[in-house]
């Protein structure tokens, strides 16, 4: 009795198996979604766009009231340069403000003096399509548009972990 219960079970568990192997290649590798979103002059932006440049991409969500998000870009600003030299990559700061915080935005960027690119998503259309609940939350770009690392919430010494993933995207 105690067999067959056993070769039932795996008779009718054997279908749904899988084994979760780096050879596994029918797994589509998820992307950016087709959602229009702003520049900081209000000019209109597909952000799928940003993973069809051939380069790594960093996207940052921020926000100018969050404090761990101001500290995360400005400890990447301090790598920046390098990361652009070694990499070839491009850094993407996506604002969270809503309508009451938008207009911080400008100022807070200029007196940063941060060279990103910034992106506004004043409704979260962004945001809600990528389950961006609170900022900051990084997500990682490789080169093809395939989204290969998020990452939630800061902590000092975040940013060497990112370089180590984006390391591994450059082919030696």
């Amino acid at each position: 009795m105690f067999k067959f219960l056993l070769l039932s079970t795996v008779m009718v568990l054997a279908p749904f198996a899988k084994a979760d192997t780096a050879e596994d290649t029918t797994k589509a590798k998820p992307t950016m979604p087709s959602i229009m979103i702003k520049k900081l002059d209000g000019t209109p932006v597909n952000i799928q766009d940003y993973g069809k440049t051939g380069k790594i991409m960093v996207l940052s969500f921020w926000a100018t009231w969050c404090t761990p998000c101001i500290k995360e870009l400005n400890n990447v600003l301090e790598l920046y340069d390098d990361w652009k030299k070694k990499y070839g990559l491009e850094v993407v700061a996506i604002s969270m403000d809503d309508a009451r915080t938008v207009s911080k935005v400008s100022p807070t960027v200029t007196a940063l003096t941060w060279p990103y690119i910034i992106l506004l998503d004043e409704n979260k259309d962004l945001a809600r399509a990528m389950n961006v609940n609170n900022p900051p939350q990084t997500i990682l770009l490789d080169q093809s548009g395939h989204i290969v690392y998020v990452h939630n919430g800061y902590t000092e010494g975040s940013e060497l972990e990112l370089e180590e993933k984006i390391k591994a995207l450059v082919k030696p």
